[in-house]
């Protein structure tokens, strides 16, 4: 095999290298990686999984080129099924461990994720691993953790945003975050709300309350409009995080990826296994998932999505083994994005870190292209809002 691949896609080619050695500009700003052979890897977790590093934006902080979501953990909404005999504190606590074991250090929450029980957890994890009660032995750098702000039908000022803010650190346990977010757009009574949520993040900004600042689920539109507003200031719009993924391709279509690169802003990517569809776990003759989630993985979804699932599952064996779910993580580091699957327990984020130290060819990339353009999209369209 050559060089590491990727530029199919659309975006510059990551450098191969020893570690510390390989670096490269792209569209979001500074990137670093620390890969290994760009041929055919094993199953493991590769080099140090956390090896690969990138930038938030064009001044943002650096972070693990793969992060993990904690949407689940603690949720009391029923979606995930928490403490319901599938997973508990005990499970995502472990996850945590593990992914600091692995050197990954980008953690993403949110204030109305379990209802603030995700960031208490979180927080709690965090001190525990500073005072050594947790021992997750020497990852390479802190943890980088990034919660958001929800426009609630109460919310309309930019003091709204800095008081949430300062809220959730009180959570967290911290005086300060890596990254903080607008979680969605306001609407309806608060679509007038918007540039004050955005003042309200530049406040956060120049207050030390966070290293940087973000968006999630915005329209390329708004991405243009916050960027610009907040580069008024001097803040540079770090990351729009945004649902993507083999089988939610809509950022593509719709210019948002375009906009953010145009403004040097991160692309995160949230649900990049599809809740599950791109794992391989599920299938029409397989289980299927309990809960509101189970609605999505019906008969008919599942055997249109099969054909994908199975090239995933090629390429992985010719990869020495990978998975599905590594392999379409790898995608979208390939797209120059970066990618936060939600993890419950320690073998999701090791199956996970799988996808790091090694690259898709031009021409797999361009395969799984054309393969997943043939799958309807699955998934709301929350940043065409």
């Amino acid at each position: 095999m050559g060089a590491m691949g990727c530029t199919s896609a659309g975006v510059p080619r990551a450098v191969a290298g020893r570690a510390g050695a390989g670096r490269a500009r792209r569209g979001r700003g500074r990137a670093r990686a620390a890969l290994g052979d760009a041929g055919v890897a094993g199953p493991g977790l590769g080099p140090v999984a956390g090896g690969e590093r990138v930038q938030l934006g064009r001044d943002g902080p650096e972070v693990s080129a793969l992060g993990i979501g904690a949407w689940s953990w603690g949720d009391r909404s029923g979606y995930w099924g928490w403490d319901k005999g599938g997973y508990g504190e005990a499970d995502v606590r472990d996850a945590y461990k593990a992914t600091r074991e692995l050197g990954i250090d980008f953690i993403d929450t949110a204030e109305v994720y379990g209802f603030g029980m995700s960031e208490q957890l979180l927080g709690g994890f965090v001190r525990d691993e500073a005072s050594g009660v947790l021992d997750v032995g020497a990852p390479p750098s802190p943890p980088r953790v990034a919660t958001k702000f929800a426009p609630l039908p109460w919310r309309f000022s930019a003091g709204d945003v800095e008081a949430a803010c300062r809220a959730s650190l009180g959570r967290l346990g911290a005086d300060s975050v890596a990254l903080y977010m607008l979680h969605w757009p306001g609407f309806l009574t608060q679509a007038w709300s918007n540039d004050a949520f955005v003042d309200g993040l530049g406040q956060c900004r120049a207050a030390g309350l966070c290293e940087s600042v973000g968006v999630s689920n915005f329209s390329a539109r708004r991405v243009r409009e916050a960027s610009a507003r907040l580069a008024a200031v001097g803040v540079p719009l770090a990351s729009n995080q945004v649902q993507y993924s083999l089988v939610y391709r809509n950022p593509e279509r719709t210019g948002v990826v375009e906009a953010c690169r145009e403004a040097g802003t991160a692309v995160v990517a949230y649900s990049p296994l599809g809740q599950g569809l791109l794992t391989g776990k599920y299938g029409p003759d397989k289980a299927k998932p309990d809960g509101p989630r189970r609605a999505v993985f019906s008969d008919a979804r599942l055997r249109e999505v099969q054909p994908l699932v199975d090239l995933l599952g090629h390429i992985g064996d010719a990869r020495g083994g990978k998975t599905p779910a590594q392999v379409s993580l790898n995608w979208l580091l390939c797209k120059d994005v970066i990618p936060i699957p939600g993890v419950k327990n320690r073998t999701q984020i090791e199956q996970a870190a799988g996808a790091l130290g090694w690259r898709l060819s031009d021409a797999e990339v361009a395969e799984l292209d054309a393969t997943s353009a043939r799958v309807s999209t699955v998934g709301a369209p929350f940043e065409a809002w």
